[in-house]
């Protein structure tokens, strides 16, 4: 967590935008509330794979176009979901990201197409 946390600014506004149901489909401002968001995350879901297949720059934004499996701790195995992740960098620190994914497929709510 250390080390992610040192590539956030102390003052961000780090949204992941999903279902209202998703404890962690919020808004985390300052840096130490990143914090919890990635506890929330981690006390409701498994990471099996997160990857990348595309990044685009445009002068102080990055997007990142990828795929991934996260399961609800609530299933045994999920679908293959795709998500982007948009971020404003200035002076090397993340002050603004945006994190968008398919929680429908996440949770159960709908049938993801497999990568």
């Amino acid at each position: 967590m250390g080390a992610i946390l040192e590539w956030v600014a102390r003052e961000v506004d780090w949204e992941f935008v999903g279902s209202a149901h998703l404890a962690y489909a919020r808004t985390a401002k300052p840096r130490n509330d990143v914090a919890d968001f990635f506890a929330m995350l981690g006390l409701t879901e498994d990471f099996h794979v997160f990857d990348p297949y595309e990044s685009i720059e445009a002068s102080e934004h990055v997007t990142l176009r990828g795929y991934g499996r996260r399961l609800a701790s609530t299933r045994r195995k999920g679908p293959m979901a795709h998500g982007v992740q948009v971020f404003t960098v200035k002076e090397g620190k993340i002050t603004r990201p945006r994190g968008f994914a398919n929680t429908a497929a996440l949770t159960g709510y709908s049938q993801q197409r497999q990568c």
